[in-house]
């Protein structure tokens, strides 16, 4: 190439000295030299391409991560920040009272004010911190599962707000001082139910005010997951205790126009008086009235909440003659007289034994026409064992019952308490009480046993 080159050359410029044309054609060996050099350097070039391209992503992976995350911080800085604020926890000191409706105040389980603390977790003592404390209602899923903690970014974002064109969900005194670690919330009230979210049921929650307080955290107070009903529900509520005036469907698995409440209204059973009567007196039927559409389960629920009903202590008399038996407002017998004399079974003739029977079943037969007694009391100074040998015969016992069942079912043909199978077991009940313990000083005891 370097010859046809030169050849080249001569050929244009034939007057060009031939040594000047000479010097300028480079020679075979550098030629060779500048190529080798040339292949040296890219063979070097390929063989650092991979190297320089590692440690160039590698440097700038490095400053990204400086430039974004944070600087660390000692672990005794973090120890610092973390201990305090899983010291200080808010508490609502009571569970709430339920069933809740719109509109009415919301209580603790024992009918008073809410009251939220706070406490030192190290100590469980309460902390005198001034603090102002707002209520929230958050979603009843909130926290999930069996989750004990939570940042104050997720206790925030599960709080629930009024739905679109509705009051404040909440009004009341939701906002309020708390002073020596106690703080009792006024009038608080639901303006909504909560039907509308996916868990249908809410809670409440205690918070710091956001902005007042400059400090370690303070985790927040939650109460159990509720349901708030419509107030227009409050109306068929249980009463929890019932009263002996209130209608029987005040009495739980009783519903208001049900089944088991008209079964009950058709045999004249429409308080819960007259259902604890009935208890007392026979029990059986009192069961077959409502019938095989309530299970045992919501037999022993109703009969339980009732007994929970105050008896008070107004008592009752029957008289026949010189006999006279006391019961108080659901037929249970507390006493018996003889000649106006208070009695007891130990001193009671066979003869006397068998009278007080008889009266004690008129009694029930009539329980409408009880004559009012007050101020009466008795004095428990003898008592009969359950296992006295006279236990057999005493009145109203199973024994003494089955023995006299066919002269009982004779004299009251058309009382459904004496129909063939039927053992009033509360025929004792009220009977049996005043046997074993004789005459109980206050109602307290007789329901003791009850």
């Amino acid at each position: 190439m370097a010859v046809s080159k030169l050849r080249a050359e001569d050929e244009s410029d034939p007057d060009q000295p031939v040594a000047k044309r000479l010097r300028s054609v480079p020679s075979f060996a550098s030629v060779i030299r500048e190529a080798v050099v040339a292949k040296s350097l890219q063979n070097v070039c390929f063989a650092l391409e991979p190297l320089l391209r590692r440690v160039v992503h590698e440097e700038v992976e490095r400053g990204l991560v400086h430039v974004m995350q944070p600087p660390l911080r000692s672990p005794q800085m973090c120890i610092e920040e973390v201990e305090p604020s899983s010291c200080l926890q808010l508490a609502f000191a009571r569970l709430l009272s339920r069933p809740i409706f719109t509109g009415s105040r919301i209580e603790d389980k024992e009918k008073n004010a809410l009251q939220i603390l706070l406490t030192d977790t190290r100590t469980g003592e309460r902390s005198p911190t001034l603090l102002k404390i707002e209520i929230v209602v958050l979603d009843g899923d909130f926290p999930s599962g069996d989750q004990e903690q939570w940042t104050s970014d997720e206790f925030n974002g599960r709080i629930v707000k009024e739905r679109e064109g509705k009051r404040p969900l909440l009004i009341g005194e939701h906002t309020v001082t708390l002073r020596d670690g106690m703080a009792h919330i006024g009038e608080l009230m639901f303006t909504d139910n909560s039907s509308w979210i996916r868990s249908r049921k809410f809670r409440l929650g205690a918070r710091v005010f956001p902005g007042s307080y400059d400090g370690p955290r303070i985790k927040e107070a939650l109460t159990e997951s509720f349901t708030v009903k419509d107030h227009r529900g409050e109306s068929y509520k249980k009463h929890y205790p019932p009263s002996l005036g209130d209608k029987v469907w005040r009495l739980e698995k009783i519903g208001k126009g049900g089944a088991f409440d008209r079964r009950l209204a058709a045999a004249g059973i429409k308080t819960v008086q007259e259902f604890l009567k009935q208890l007392v007196i026979d029990p059986c039927r009192l069961r077959s009235i409502l019938g095989p559409g309530m299970s045992d389960r919501q037999w022993e629920r109703s009969i339980n909440h009732a007994r929970t009903c105050t008896i008070g202590e107004q008592r009752y008399m029957y008289r026949r003659q010189a006999y006279a038996v006391i019961m108080n407002p659901i037929c249970e017998v507390v006493g018996i007289m003889i000649n106006d004399v208070v009695s007891t079974p130990q001193h009671l003739s066979q003869q006397q034994m068998a009278d007080f029977q008889q009266l004690i079943l008129e009694a029930y037969h009539h329980c409408d026409k009880l004559e009012k007694v007050d101020g009466m009391s008795f004095d428990a100074r003898t008592s009969l064992q359950p296992n006295d040998p006279m236990d057999a015969g005493v009145i109203g016992s199973s024994t003494w019952y089955s023995n006299h069942h066919e002269s009982l079912r004779s004299q009251y043909p058309n009382e459904g308490i004496f129909e063939l199978g039927t053992t009033p077991s509360t025929l004792q009940l009220g009977s049996n009480n005043w046997i074993q313990n004789t005459m109980l000083d206050t109602p307290d005891q007789l329901h003791e046993g009850y």
